[in-house]
């Protein structure tokens, strides 16, 4: 479980180290990149779901236009669900494996009409989210197939919800990693509960969405995957792989 694995990580014996780390990065790159920034998002909570299913493994502007093209396709999620599956695929194809994610997305559907109820009836909107703890709603949320901590997180931040859970993306993963804030054989899922506990429990959605966005931006405009740009990374001094790629003496 998250909640475990987050109770683990505040018991390691690097565990303050890393967490003034965690907020020297917040500090230093919010600062770089000008924080706070601005929720791109107001969608209903089961809207941003869907949304946060459409975005896996696709760039934004692909799958914003996959998600605008199913709306305009069809009125309602309910209409969605319904549907010829191969009618989704058609309205999903601007996004990567749309045979793959127009199934998961009626059956995601399909549970949540279940779960609220009634597997005939419209999906219900997932407000009732805002009533539960986060580690408790994210559970939900993860309990349905198809639905991971990165989802069931940007489900809850990036919509009109605004509670304050983390998502990781492949960028804010590979800056964590980089510097040292999780270990190098750390995935994305398990990342978001280690990450996460190194935040200030009591933070706002907004500084939580600032780390977030922070980090991602950093990933691509510094800490690139093939070359990152070391020697203009306002971390150098304190990141392990940057030192030990600009050759400082003691790295490696």
């Amino acid at each position: 479980m998250p909640s475990s694995r987050a109770a683990l990580a505040t018991e390691a014996p690097d565990f303050a180290a890393r967490q003034a780390l965690a907020l020297l990065a917040h500090r230093r790159l919010c600062a770089e990149y000008g924080a706070p920034f601005l929720f791109f998002s107001t969608k209903d909570p089961l809207s941003e779901l869907i949304s946060a299913l459409l975005s896996h493994r696709t760039k934004n502007a692909d799958s914003h236009r996959a998600y605008q093209q199913l709306r305009a396709t069809f009125p309602t999620w309910e209409d969605v669900r319904d549907a010829p599956t191969l009618d989704v695929q058609r309205a999903i194809s601007a996004c990567t494996w749309p045979e793959q994610k127009a199934p998961r997305i009626q059956a995601v559907l399909r549970e949540v009409s279940r779960r609220c109820g009634d597997e005939n009836l419209p999906p219900c909107s997932l407000d009732f989210l805002a009533d539960r703890p986060i580690a408790e709603a994210r559970a939900w949320l993860e309990s349905i197939s198809g639905v991971g901590p990165k989802t069931s997180a940007a489900t809850l931040l990036f919509s009109k919800l605004r509670l304050p859970a983390m998502p990781v993306d492949s960028h804010h993963h590979r800056v964590a990693q980089r510097l040292g804030l999780i270990g190098p054989k750390v995935g994305e899922g398990p990342a978001h509960a280690l990450l996460s506990a190194l935040l200030p429990p009591d933070w706002t959605a907004q500084q939580v969405y600032d780390h977030h966005e922070a980090l991602m931006f950093h990933g691509q405009k510094c800490c690139y995957y093939h070359q990152p740009a070391c020697a203009r990374c306002v971390m150098l001094e304190v990141c392990p792989v940057g030192q030990e790629r600009q050759g400082a003496p003691g790295a490696g």
